[in-house]
Order: C-alpha cells, then sequence, then structure tokens
C-alpha cells in the first residue's frame, strides 16, 4: 500500500517564526499532534506536541514569572529540523518501519519532484488503515 493511500493531506503548517505559544494553540484549537514548519514552500522541520509540552513545562519550572514571555520565542527553537520525511510512493510497511526505528509519531509526506509538503503520515493514519483489517 502507498503512502499516498492513507496520508493526511493539506496539513496544517506554521512558519519558522510562529510562537511557541501560538504551536500549542494550533495544536490544541486542531486536535493535532505534529505540526510541519515550512518557510518558502518547504519543509524545514517539524514539532510535536510530546517536543512543545517539554518546552513549555521546562519554562514553568524554571520561572513561573517569566515563562509566558518565553513561549512567545519562535518554534523553530524546539523544532526537529530536517526531519525524516517519506514520498506519496513510498510503502506504508517501510513508513512504518522508519516510525518504530525512530519513535516518531508522524512523517512528513514531501513531493519530492517539487520539494513541497504534500502530506503528513501519523500513527492515527496507520491505525485507520489497518482497523478492520487485523
Amino acid at each position: 500500500m502507498e503512502i499516498r493511500e492513507i496520508m493526511t493531506t493539506n496539513p496544517l503548517t506554521a512558519r519558522l517564526g510562529t510562537s511557541v505559544f501560538d504551536a500549542i494553540r494550533t495544536l490544541e484549537s486542531e486536535q493535532i499532534r505534529h505540526l510541519p514548519i515550512v518557510e518558502g514552500g518547504e519543509l524545514v522541520g517539524i514539532v510535536s506536541d510530546r517536543d512543545l509540552l517539554r518546552f513549555s513545562h521546562a519554562a514553568l519550572l524554571e520561572d513561573p514569572d517569566a515563562a509566558r514571555t518565553r513561549l512567545q520565542v519562535a518554534v523553530s527553537t524546539v523544532m526537529t529540523s530536517d526531519p525524516s520525511c517519506v514520498a506519496p510512493e513510498d510503502d506504508v510497511d517501510d513508513a512504518i518501519d522508519l516510525m518504530l526505528e525512530n519513535r516518531i509519531g508522524a512523517l512528513p509526506v514531501v513531493d519530492e519532484a517539487e520539494g513541497r509538503l504534500v502530506g503528513i503520515l501519523s500513527y492515527v493514519d496507520v491505525m485507520r488503515a489497518a482497523r478492520g483489517k487485523l
């Protein structure tokens, strides 16, 4: 099965300058766990709810009074740069292996010919595809 068959298309994204606070709000309001970071149409990173949770908790523990200010830093300080990616035509089994090996919950899907983000494959997408087939 190809990734294009089960991926989430047109994922929400953020830009490098987006604040950590705004990224957290986006994840919460949209009920998603991963946010690709795009600049100039090109994928430059990804941030997860776990990345943001670790950062925000550290900010609160270090200085509760300054935590709000610290959450205004750019998401680029928290994101994973140059994340592992897959292509729409890649095999889902290979993507699952990559997710398990790297202990990650989602992979950006990039059209290699155009170099642009076309989707995201999350463990939820994989579980939906497997539902009823096991």
